[in-house]
């Protein structure tokens, strides 16, 4: 196991990272860095980029307004992709929003991304976001290397406790990620409405599927869609359905 970083962002706000090559090394590295027990976990993943205009201030609310509060109360370990796009920039900024204290996990590829203390990195690595409290630096070279580790962190903060994934939007990836938390038995709910990948699987799960990775994943019976169409009634049945998942 490599050594673990304390990372400083230009915002002040700091995070503790550890690197790891292997995913044996996980249960020590967490708790390396003050991750252990047995606490439920929500993993967030979904779209890094292309969330569309009208879609975004929807998907905010969803973050502001449900998933951070709900760890929030429930004391919950959150596990996403650590960068400063899309989904993972909206759970960091809806954490500090609320003034959450939770434990914010980000699962990246070193290779991929910039660390706040880097002099001088190359310019297409993507920043991490500044509001997440720890990362898992894990090896790769390709954006969705990433996605068993942060499928494997999820099940090893858990530790037997209840898990969901929670998809949104998203592209490419998003079905790697899906079919990682598939793997694993965690339920994946997919945000309907949310646009790109989580409607391709939501229109699976109606039987209008045309992808078959979609139809895939919509037989594993570990798949099930929340309608976000109408987020202003929407929001308190969807913190109770989720709660209530993450709290069994």
């Amino acid at each position: 196991m490599k050594n673990f970083l304390k990372l400083t962002f230009d915002t002040k706000q700091t995070a503790l990272a550890i690197r790891v090559d292997q995913q044996a090394e996980l249960p020590d590295a967490l708790e390396r860095i003050g991750l252990g027990g047995s606490r439920s976990v929500l993993v967030v993943v979904g779209g890094a980029s292309n969330i569309s205009e009208a879609d975004f201030p929807r998907i905010k609310r969803l973050f502001t307004e449900v998933l951070a509060p709900i760890a929030e109360s429930l004391g919950a370990y959150v596990v996403d992709g650590g960068t400063d796009a899309g989904v993972m920039q909206l759970m960091g900024e809806a954490r500090t929003q609320i003034g959450a204290k939770f434990a914010l996990i980000g699962v990246t590829p070193e290779s991929k991304v910039a660390l706040p203390n880097q002099q001088e990195p190359a310019a297409d690595l993507i920043p991490l976001e500044p509001n997440h409290t720890h990362f898992v630096l894990v090896p790769g070279k390709n954006w969705g290397d990433e996605s068993p580790w942060i499928s494997q962190v999820a099940t090893v903060l858990a530790n037997n406790a209840p898990s969901i994934t929670v998809l949104l939007n998203g592209g490419e990836i998003t079905f790697e990620d899906a079919f990682s938390s598939v793997n694993s038995g965690r339920l994946v709910v997919v945000i309907a409405g949310s646009g790109r990948t989580a409607d391709i699987l939501a229109d699976a799960l109606r039987g209008q599927a045309t992808d078959e990775r979609a139809k895939k994943l919509a037989k594993s019976g570990t798949l099930q869609y929340i309608d976000l169409i109408d987020i202003e009634k929407g929001v308190e049945n969807l913190g109770k359905i989720i709660k209530g998942l993450l709290s069994n």
